[in-house]
């Protein structure tokens, strides 16, 4: 059973997801409370969730603090962002928080049940709204960012910056004269080296560290 549990300051909108999420099968809530500062007293105090579903605007510690928090107190928690803010800033605060993912509150019932299955399987959910807004963000000037301490490769940067676009991986392949294979080396590799999982995780490490200027 994976277990569950919310802040969000609006009563009815988190009976609603209680009464939902309940009704998935392998999932229970756990706990619901109504901002960030009661869900860690509550940790303090009990069980941790497998999945803490965190809204952005509550009254004390917003989802910003609280994500944060967790991601360095509680790093086996998969915090999802659960927000009516669609806007990119929101997003990009929330991922670099720590947050494991991103959804809207219109997200429809299976949708947002796919995204827990997701989480839960893969410990991540990066939806279409996540990646999009990565890749935009993408085009904006940086601003200065101190760089990782980290040791590229000069083909494996070449790769970084070729994954930060809307190329495929055979695309990538045939722009760098290399064989789909030797781009599947190199990508595990950056996975391995950088302690992450997918895509978009790529981006979002470029992103947060001025390693791409396109």
């Amino acid at each position: 059973m994976t277990t569950i549990a919310l802040a969000d300051d609006h009563h009815l909108i988190r009976n609603a997801l209680v009464e939902l999420i309940n009704r998935f099968e392998g999932f229970k809530v756990i706990f619901d409370v109504a901002d960030g500062q009661q869900f860690i007293d509550y940790l303090q105090q009990n069980q941790a969730p497998d999945i803490a579903l965190i809204d952005i605007n509550m009254p004390e510690k917003n989802g910003y603090e609280t994500t944060e928090y967790l991601t360095n107190h509680y790093p086996q928690i998969k915090t999802l962002a659960l927000s009516v803010e669609d806007n990119e800033e929101s997003i990009i605060k929330m991922l670099r928080c720590g947050a494991k993912g991103y959804l809207l509150k219109d997200t429809d019932t299976a949708n947002f049940r796919i995204a827990l299955e997701i989480v839960r399987d893969k410990g991540y959910y990066h939806s279409e709204l996540v990646s999009s807004t990565l890749l935009k963000s993408l085009h904006k000037p940086n601003g200065t960012i101190s760089k990782p301490l980290v040791q590229f490769q000069a083909r494996e940067q070449e790769f970084l910056e070729l994954a930060c676009s809307e190329l495929t991986y055979k695309e990538i392949a045939d722009k760098m004269c290399l064989s789909p294979r030797t781009i599947d080396g190199y990508r595990e590799s950056l996975f391995i080296k950088l302690e992450l999982k997918s895509r978009v995780g790529l981006v979002l490490f470029a992103i947060k560290n001025g390693l791409v200027n396109l």
